[in-house]
């Protein structure tokens, strides 16, 4: 028997292979895009690559001529980069110097600080003008009035017509004031650093008030300011008037320390220091001639001494030992 068309012998049909279905494919998808790696933020410089790079600026604009000096002889780029970097660790970390009261300095506009005067040596004039530099907002410069010693000896009298400081007298003081600046007196002078350790914190007389009549005729504010703590950096307990006129020094001190040290008895001792900037006692309200007259210039001087003398009583009060604070 043939087998019928596509039958196999037992006259059944041959089954056909199936072919698979297509498996549905997902979409294809592109490839996200590679994200880029930021680029490493650049660290930021240490303390002393910053120091180094003023530093390099600071001789750059020395050797270009590129500062300015005013007719005082002031350097303020000099006193910014090479006179006041020595002080901060003195102020910061020797006498840990706290202030009060920065706001009551001007930010702008010339004023007249007066401070009590004390330390043998006048470390208290430069940690003040540190502290107005580096604690007020406005980073002021303070220009003080210093005794014709000062610019007579040999380079400490450069250095200081270089770091702002000029002769104590009116004409000086006045235009400083009237330029605007801040100007800063130690009216008791080698009678306050040069007192016997047993009269510290008592303020000497502050002369005829040369300091109230430049203030009058400018019509600035004046700032009381108390200093504590200078009086115990070099205790005087002795003064060698034979030396003191050998030298041309006002005196000699003897101290502790020196001269039975040496050099070593000149460093001064680790006190802590508190200087407050008291209320403006404001000068603008008295007229035109104000400074003639004698009894409203010793009125105010007075009253300039009492509110310095109130406040280092109140702040030796408070302080609980004078090298711990």
């Amino acid at each position: 028997m043939i087998p019928l068309h596509g039958a196999d012998r037992n006259g059944q049909s041959p089954t056909r292979p199936r072919r698979p279905r297509p498996v549905p494919q997902p979409p294809a998808q592109e490839d996200p895009p590679l994200a880029v790696a930021p680029e490493p933020a650049a660290p930021e410089p240490t303390e002393w690559e910053e120091r180094l790079g003023g530093l390099l600026d600071f001789v750059r604009r020395r050797m270009a001529g590129d500062y300015h000096v005013d007719e005082f002889g002031f350097d303020a780029d000099l006193t910014d980069n090479v006179l006041m970097p020595p002080l901060k660790p003195l102020y910061e970390k020797w006498f840990r110097v706290e202030t009060i009261g920065v706001h009551n300095i001007p930010t702008e506009g010339g004023a007249l600080l007066v401070a009590n005067h004390s330390g043998t040596l006048p470390l208290d004039a430069t940690m003040t003008a540190f502290a107005v530099r580096s604690e007020h907002p406005g980073k002021r410069h303070l220009r003080m009035l210093g005794a014709d010693l000062v610019f007579k000896t040999p380079v400490l009298g450069a250095l200081a017509r270089k770091s702002g400081q000029t002769l104590a007298c009116n004409p000086d003081a006045e235009r400083l004031l009237r330029s605007g600046e801040l100007v800063g007196v130690w009216p008791e002078g080698f009678k306050g650093i040069g007192k016997p350790f047993k009269d510290r914190y008592k303020l000497q007389r502050f002369g005829r008030g040369g300091f109230v009549s430049a203030a009058l005729n400018t019509g600035v504010p004046i700032i009381p300011v108390s200093i504590v703590g200078a009086e115990e950096i070099y205790p005087m307990i002795g003064d060698i008037k034979a030396l003191a006129r050998l030298f041309g020094f006002p005196y000699f001190p003897v101290t502790p320390l020196f001269p039975l040290l040496g050099p070593l008895g000149a460093i001064p001792l680790p006190s802590k220091w508190y200087i407050e900037f008291g209320e403006p006692i404001h000068t603008d309200g008295f007229g035109e001639h104000a400074a003639d007259d004698p009894m409203l210039v010793f009125n105010l001087t007075d009253q300039v001494r009492e509110t310095i003398q109130q406040t280092l009583y109140r702040l030796l009060t408070q302080r609980r030992n004078v090298f711990l604070g």
